[in-house]
């Protein structure tokens, strides 16, 4: 039966929220389960039938870390080419950094660098 729920579950699409929430548990119980050293046949199969699962949830954690920390980092570049070109980050200049996250770093970098002030507020500014 255990089987069964869990070949239904995988089932569903990624983001089913009946399926997160489901997986978030037998997260939490797979943990418990492991924490325990006398394990019944069956709590150790269900543990084997959760372990792609939840190596599927890490990676997907660390893409999805990885992904906001490229995000931060660009943020960041735009941020300090603004302040290093211009002085500081007025309202303007702030509110021409989402647009520009959108384009590729090499966009936004020589774009950065080339353009004026003036020009990078016409061509970014909403």
């Amino acid at each position: 039966m255990q089987k069964n729920a869990i070949n239904e579950l995988t089932a569903l699409p990624a983001d089913n929220p009946l399926r997160v929430n489901a997986l978030e548990l037998l997260y939490n119980l797979r943990v418990i389960l492991e924490t325990n050293q006398n394990l019944e046949p069956e709590d150790r199969e269900l543990i084997m039938e959760l372990s792609p699962l939840y190596l599927e949830r890490l990676d997907t954690a660390l893409q999805s870390g990885i992904q906001q920390g490229i995000q931060q980092g660009e943020r960041l570049v735009v941020e300090n080419l603004l302040r290093i070109r211009f002085g500081n980050l007025d309202d303007e200049l702030k509110a021409i950094i989402e647009p520009l996250l959108k384009l590729t770093p090499e966009e936004f970098t020589r774009l950065l660098l080339q353009l004026s002030r003036d020009e990078l507020l016409a061509r970014f500014s909403r």
